[in-house]
């Protein structure tokens, strides 16, 4: 007779249970897939090792966490406790455990199995892995690798609130080779983000990668949402997304070494980052406004002394040309490309994000000593529209109502140009009439393709809002949007949208400039008594 886990762990022994359960184990296919609920010990099957594992577990005093010890917690009451044990001698003697929250089968599986099946503790540390795709019979996606011959790869944490504050995680993978994969350009370089607080339909990050993109901006990075199992345990939907880096399907300037010292060389290319939280390495100086500004050279990343020297100049002189009292110079444009940020900007104000040039705001410089700082691509839009609610009505721009744990660089100064305003009114056209238009088909689409494994990672996350994707777009993600573009044209369409205005017999441009009552010979797009006039 089988006596199951009841007593105190001071009288309870491991050579008492392996003498009942050594002969009993249920064995699984090796390391491939899920496991099953009951293997403790990650070689999936289910045994006294299990039942060990959890005894040690239980003396060292280990907690619950919802990543790091999910399995341990067999009967899922968010603790480790005797009562695992007891599940698990159920299963050994031959009880169905329930099965464990797995992926949905709608979207590719991306499988990963680091050495020693390790925990990723750390943001610094790589850990050897091995990993294949199943593309799950869907169209569209071609499955890489296999069980029997995974590939190679490195994989750490990443992020910085999201890494330390949330148990449902982001990485970064380095694969062993360049792979095409979910169809994007073919990179060894990847980030898995778990965009675990999106409550509006997930939208947060592609829904500006895509205007931008629409916009015109020269890259921003592709995402296709994928489901993760790590180490045998699903983990969840995730968004596999090009990692910024420099790149010919990247950010594309050329690739300036380390520690150069050649004076023409150190123009560029740059890949710049403005950062929220002072770096060792940043390159810093003070703001106009008086306040610290901080930025993270990611290429080159070791800076010599010329290097850095020159960066930082640049980086003054163009703070330097803000902050001047005539706002109708122009010496600034020298330092920025005024069509890149006023893009830029117009796609961080449709989607209301007060932190855009806090931190993870990108900009980057062609080589030459007449190049200029290009802003984009997008990164990191997860605010998006936390001031919204229902009763919200927006009534200022992003840099207006700052978040206290940010500071807004330069857009607020910049925004006080007269020639900035024109160029916002000119790309806002652009976006109202040609980009925004089709944004609602792009959400539908995007979002209707998560709608089952948004559930799945309900039931794995069910302190995370990813269930019911669609409904929240309807209910959230549309309504906010469209409010907050509908306030923005009333602020930059008059010009171009105006009848009254263009009442007078005069063709404007589009800039909302009188060209004359002839018709321009200027080939372009004039506005004449409130209809638009193509010249060729």
């Amino acid at each position: 007779m089988i006596i199951k886990c009841s007593l105190s762990l001071s009288i309870m022994t491991k050579s008492i249970l392996t003498i009942i359960l050594i002969a009993c184990t249920i064995q699984l296919n090796a390391q491939s897939g899920l496991r099953p609920r009951g293997d403790v010990n990650c070689d999936w099957e289910i045994n006294i090792a299990d039942v060990n594992a959890l005894i040690d577990d239980i003396v060292k005093g280990t907690a619950y966490h919802s990543l790091y010890t999910y399995a341990e917690d067999v009967n899922g009451d968010q603790e480790i406790n005797i009562s695992d044990i007891n599940m698990v001698i159920d299963a050994i003697l031959g009880k169905q455990l329930p099965p464990m929250p797995s992926y949905s089968g709608t979207l590719p599986v991306l499988f990963i199995n680091t050495e020693g099946f390790r925990d990723i503790v750390s943001k610094e540390t790589y850990l050897h892995a091995k990993w294949w795709l199943d593309n799950m019979d869907i169209e569209g996606y071609e499955s890489i690798g296999s069980p029997s011959e995974p590939l190679g790869m490195q994989i750490k944490g990443r992020g910085n609130s999201t890494w330390t504050n949330l148990d449902k995680k982001p990485y970064r993978l380095k694969l062993a080779e360049k792979q095409n994969v979910l169809g994007m350009p073919s990179n060894r370089h990847w980030i898995l983000m778990a965009n675990a607080q999106y409550w509006m339909g997930q939208m947060n990050d592609a829904l500006p990668f895509e205007i931008g993109r629409r916009m015109g901006m020269a890259w921003n990075p592709y995402m296709e949402p994928v489901e993760v199992v790590l180490n045998g345990v699903y983990i969840g939907l995730y968004f596999l997304t090009e990692k910024i880096r420099v790149g010919k399907n990247r950010v594309n300037v050329i690739e300036q070494k380390d520690n150069e010292t050649d004076p023409y060389n150190v123009t560029g290319g740059w890949l710049l980052e403005v950062e929220n939280y002072v770096q060792p390495d940043n390159i810093k100086f003070t703001e106009g406004n008086g306040e610290p500004f901080w930025v993270a050279a990611h290429s080159p990343e070791q800076l010599s002394s010329v290097q850095r020297d020159y960066i930082t100049n640049f980086l003054i002189e163009t703070n330097s040309a803000i902050y001047v009292t005539d706002k109708n110079s122009r010496v600034w444009e020298q330092y920025i490309d005024i069509d890149t940020l006023a893009i830029y900007y117009i796609v961080q104000e449709a989607i209301d994000n007060p932190e855009a040039f806090s931190g993870s705001c990108y900009f980057h410089k062609q080589r030459g000593n007449d190049t200029k700082l290009i802003f984009g691509p997008l990164w990191d839009c997860g605010s998006s529209f936390q001031r919204w609610s229902r009763t919200y009505e927006f009534n200022e721009f992003i840099y207006e109502n700052i978040p206290s744990y940010c500071r807004s660089r330069w857009i607020g100064e910049i925004a006080k140009f007269p020639r900035f305003q024109e160029r916002i009114r000119f790309h806002w056209k652009r976006f109202y009439e040609e980009v925004y238009p089709a944004m609602d088909k792009y959400m539908d689409q995007f979002v209707a393709k998560l709608e089952q494994a948004g559930n799945a990672d309900h039931v794995r996350w069910p302190q995370y809002p990813s269930e019911n994707t669609t409904q929240r777009l309807n209910e959230f993600g549309k309504p906010s949007f469209h409010k907050k573009v509908a306030w923005l044209n009333e602020q930059w369409g008059v010009m171009a949208d105006d009848k009254a205005l263009h009442a007078d017999g005069n063709y404007y441009n589009l800039m909302g400039q009188p060209m004359g009552k002839q018709l321009p010979t200027t080939p372009g797009i004039y506005i004449h008594h409130g209809k638009k006039i193509i010249v060729k």
